[in-house]
């Protein structure tokens, strides 16, 4: 079908005045040579209508509010009209009111949605769902009710009043007025991407929105294995006993060194995760926090004499807890302690056991992938860096397999 006219007009029905002595604002959609006129079910003072940019003029709460709720329909007959182009299928003006009342009626809003969602993670925290993950959703419906509130001027949109460009100006939104990394943003535009996918499947969207809409790809980081001098002047580091808080930090950072345990893990690990081989090797296996695959780590003698340093059989866990923000803290004193200039938290001590306790040592990284529990080998090829201590041992071992062997020209 071809469309060659399309207009929305809204104008007041002043023989209607209610007893506040306000006016019905009136619409007429026209399609073509088809017209179809229908009631907003908004009201105001004529005097502050203006019937040649048809909103109201002026600041007062009347008028934003007002407007407000215009542009919210004026987006949902528009929508509605986008919507029958494209199923390329004969139309008129009657067909676009009557599918853009039942969008503004029926349909699920975004913000909506994600709300709902909301509160079925807040039921789950603690047990399958981090804090950290809720705290994510939080603030992208806190970016997304900005970003809707300052660009179409209203409290949410149904999913029927979005479009492609809609990713990409919320995009544009986060990353440079609200100024967040890539890292930060990508994972808004995913939960966005997330809460278009389940509108499809419910049925309160008849599109699929943003399915072919490709991520920013995350920014590459350098990784965080300390280095086998660093990693030394930490090991041996005096802390006076009046630190005693700094020094159990540096313990359970060792353990990480030794095991490849994250913060989230180390505070969790029970005695129910120590296991005894038939040749008498204690084990540590369990399912990591974040993506719940199980990890599994033959423990050295230096991760056993810790777990004995800290054993107590009034406690279920294997060491004290400690909080994220203390150990933060500690690990910035315990830089400056040891005199060490690299960037050094907590974390790296899961990168430095992928390296330097690991794969330095020979050991393949498929094994070292099943020990740090990550399902794709890519994501361990991050955490184990290739040293030039590494490097020189590998091309001195083919050079050794392979000095017997003649180049035929």
């Amino acid at each position: 079908m071809k469309v060659e006219k399309f207009k929305v007009l809204l104008y007041l029905k002043k023989s209607g005045l209610d007893k506040s002595g306000k006016a019905p604002i009136m619409g007429r959609i026209t399609v073509n040579r088809s017209m179809a006129q229908f009631s907003s079910k908004l009201s105001c003072t004529p005097s502050l209508w203006n019937p040649r940019e048809s909103r109201l003029d002026g600041k007062s709460r009347e008028a934003v509010e007002v407007n407000q709720k215009i542009e919210k329909l004026l987006l949902a007959v528009h929508s509605a009209f986008d919507s029958l182009v494209e199923r390329k299928q004969p139309f008129d003006a009657s067909s676009v009111k009557d599918l853009f009342q039942g969008s503004l009626d029926t349909q699920m809003t975004l913000l909506a949605l994600l709300s709902r969602y909301m509160e079925g993670l807040r039921a789950r925290v603690g047990i399958d769902v981090a804090p950290t993950t809720l705290s994510t959703y939080k603030y992208t419906h806190r970016s997304l009710g900005q970003f809707i509130k300052k660009k179409f001027k209203t409290k949410d949109l149904a999913f029927g009043q979005l479009n492609e460009q809609f990713i990409r100006e919320y995009q544009d939104f986060v990353s440079g007025e609200l100024g967040y990394s890539v890292d930060t943003y990508r994972h808004y535009l995913a939960i966005l991407k997330k809460m278009c996918k389940i509108a499809f499947k419910e049925g309160v969207s008849e599109k699929l929105h943003f399915a072919h809409y490709k991520l920013p790809k995350q920014k590459e980081t350098t990784p965080k294995a300390l280095s086998r001098e660093s990693f030394e002047k930490i090991r041996d580091l005096d802390i006076p006993r009046k630190c005693p808080s700094t020094r159990f930090t540096r313990d359970l950072f060792l353990f990480a060194c030794y095991t490849g345990t994250s913060y989230a893990d180390v505070v969790r690990i029970t005695k129910e995760n120590l296991f005894t081989d038939e040749s008498g090797s204690l084990w540590l296996k369990y399912a990591r926090k974040k993506t719940d695959y199980r990890a599994r780590v033959k423990l050295l003698p230096e991760a056993i004499a810790l777990i004995e340093k800290y054993r107590d059989e009034n406690r279920e866990t294997l060491f004290p807890w400690q909080s994220p923000e203390m150990v933060k803290a500690n690990m910035k004193g315990l830089r400056v302690m040891a005199g060490i200039k690299e960037p050094m938290t907590y974390h790296s001590g899961r990168h430095s056991f992928a390296s330097l306790i690991t794969l330095e040592e020979g050991v393949p990284i498929e094994t070292i992938s099943r020990m740090l529990g990550h399902g794709n080998i890519q994501t361990t090829q991050i955490y184990a860096r290739v040293t030039p201590k590494k490097l020189f041992e590998d091309m001195d071992k083919l050079i050794e397999a392979t000095k017997d062997l003649k180049l035929v020209l």
